[in-house]
């Protein structure tokens, strides 16, 4: 039997341009990318192809020279245009000029009862040559799976608290039988439970609550209660020496077409929202689709941050970016390059903040949507104890003394103040209440990788 877990510490960010529940068939993207950026801990990719070839959805493209037989893999078919490098030959991305018609790659498919007799051996050999492999992130330090290491438990977080976050029940509808599928496989590679964690604030899609064989686990509260990290923590929380697996609902979704169907499929549903939309809504595309594709015509101005996932973990991407494989909406706000002398100080109702010194009025009207831009309103300063990251962190952990660890590069002190069970989304309001303005998000990488390379 499932938890019950109330989340009192935290804040949500109520912002306009949410999606409304409508679903639009996008005219077909002329190119798409597949970015090694964003899976944390990838060390040097190899590329498998080379520019002018044709590929179809499943053709592996790249791998981790580490783990050479976790490949990833063509969402769409097509020709490889482009293989885009930065500074010192750092691989960016690859891109494909698709095909009107997708072709797939044609893999094992399984029956029912096949799946159920599958060997755990058997079920990662598939998915490792298919490419759904990389949908496992394990903590600690939300990397790619090792294929080797054998998970404590799986959790799946089945709702989104992020600001704009979509509906997953519209996102997700009518894959029931797909998800189920994907954690009957993912159940063999645990002796624990498969956790699926929902929240009881909104009506709970069938997808989950049908689930069976899992631990379906019901939490309430503000952001960040459907971080996964935060759920870890409170139903089994990771310690030195753990290993667990999350996967996100699409990533479970997608390993169970593979079993079922025979093929890597990418075709996903994303919502285009924000406030400089016209019309927030959902569109149904495919992993690592063109962002000019998805925003044209369809904005009220072009002076906009564009930005791949939400305002606190999203990665700014501009007009000529694409997807990111695990972002599952865009989000578009004003751009804010501009100056506003003493504008962080004077008390507004169109700034929402979680200081009420600054945001009083916002305080007045707390179902209010706001309408806000990039800028932070104020520069990097010295580091401020106010106890205010304790305020939005539901963790038993000190996230102040955690960053201060982690720039002074004291492993103990990082291990003992819990490091082990953090992530970047799990610290990333920490970023957005702190006064001091610094890039907490970035400390906690930084602190991952010297432990990691320690």
């Amino acid at each position: 039997m499932g938890k019950f877990i109330r989340i009192k510490k935290g804040f949500n960010i109520n912002l306009a341009g949410k999606a409304a529940p409508k679903v639009s068939s996008l005219e077909h993207a002329d190119t798409f990318a597949i970015k090694p950026t964003d899976f944390n801990g990838m060390y040097l990719p190899k590329v498998l192809v080379k520019e002018g070839d044709t590929v179809k959805a499943g053709t592996p493209i790249y791998h981790d020279k580490r783990h050479s037989n976790v490949v990833h893999v063509a969402p769409i078919s097509g020709e490889v245009v482009e293989v885009k490098r930065g500074e010192k030959r750092k691989l960016l991305e690859i891109r494909i000029l698709a095909d009107k018609q997708v072709e797939h790659i044609n893999f094992k498919k399984y029956s029912v009862s096949e799946i159920a007799n599958l060997s755990a051996d058997d079920a990662q050999k598939a998915m490792l040559e298919a490419g759904v492999w990389p949908n496992i992130i394990q903590r600690p330090f939300g990397i790619i799976a090792d294929p080797a290491s054998k998970p404590k438990a799986i959790h799946i977080s089945a709702f989104d608290t992020h600001p704009l976050a979509p509906d997953y029940s519209v996102i997700f509808k009518g894959q029931d039988q797909y998800f189920q599928t994907g954690l009957d496989v993912l159940k063999k590679f645990t002796s624990g439970s498969v956790n699926v964690n929902v929240h009881t604030t909104s009506e709970i899609s069938s997808v989950f609550s049908q689930a069976q064989g899992v631990e379906l686990n019901k939490f309430s509260g503000p952001h960040p209660a459907g971080c996964v990290g935060v759920q870890i923590h409170h139903i089994d929380p990771v310690n030195k020496g753990d290993v667990v697996w999350t996967v996100n609902p699409f990533g479970v979704i997608q390993i169970g077409k593979l079993f079922l169907n025979g093929v890597h499929d990418a075709s996903r549903t994303i919502a285009l929202v924000g406030s400089e939309v016209k019309e927030p809504q959902y569109y149904k595309t495919y992993t690592g689709a063109s962002i000019k594709n998805l925003i044209e015509g369809r904005l009220t101005n072009d002076h906009v941050r564009i930005i791949s996932g939400n305002v606190l973990t999203g990665t700014s991407v501009g007009k000529d970016g694409y997807v990111g494989c695990f972002d599952n909406y865009v989000t578009v706000i004003p751009e804010g390059d501009y100056y506003e002398f003493l504008g962080w100080i004077a008390p507004t109702a169109k700034k929402v903040s979680f200081h009420r010194a600054f945001g009083l009025l916002s305080f007045l009207a707390p179902n209010k949507e706001h309408k806000v831009d990039s800028n932070t309103h104020g520069e990097p300063r010295a580091f401020v104890q106010t106890g205010v990251f304790e305020r939005v962190t539901p963790m038993d952990i000190l996230p102040t003394y955690l960053l201060k660890s982690i720039m002074a590069e004291d492993i103990d002190e990082m291990e003992e103040l819990g490091i082990y069970e953090v992530v970047e989304e799990d610290l990333a309001l920490c970023e957005f209440v702190d006064v001091s303005k610094h890039n907490v998000q970035q400390i906690v990488r930084q602190g991952i990788e010297l432990l990691q390379n320690s």
